[in-house]
């Protein structure tokens, strides 16, 4: 008997510049880094596009911590504090206190919420009172 194979498709890149398009349409994209750093692909989207099949997605196949970006200002904004008083991570990663949505959500943990969580974060109408810290959600 013969084993078949799936095919083996080559890997395309695309500059940031040529993702916008598919990140502003709320698709999910593979956001590789340099050799030099991390050498891992990050799964990227935009998280006022997220729904809690997208964070399923990330969860089953990401298979690792889900984030979220935030700009300096928005994080002093929600008055997020680092994470850590004194950063030692290897890549000096600037995690704040994570988070979750302070309403409308159940524990924190499920794809709706953390959906839910990531939303309200880059929503320009919250506030710090909007969030409980700890969460499960790390800016």
């Amino acid at each position: 008997m013969k084993e078949e194979t799936a095919p083996i498709h080559k890997p395309q890149f695309h500059t940031i510049a040529e993702t916008l398009p598919d990140i502003q349409a709320g698709k999910c994209i593979i956001l590789v880094d340099d050799e030099d750093r991390e050498n891992e692909g990050d799964l990227v989207m935009a998280a006022e596009k997220v729904t809690s099949e997208h964070i399923n997605f990330m969860a089953k196949y990401g298979r690792g911590l889900i984030c979220l970006a935030l700009t300096p200002d928005r994080v002093e904004e929600l008055k997020l504090p680092p994470q850590a008083n004194e950063n030692t991570a290897p890549f000096g990663t600037a995690f704040t206190v994570s988070i979750d949505a302070a309403k409308n959500i159940t524990t924190g943990i499920s794809a709706a919420d953390r959906a839910t969580t990531i939303r309200l974060a880059v929503d320009p109408t919250a506030k710090p009172s909007d969030f409980a810290r700890p969460g499960h959600i790390f800016p």
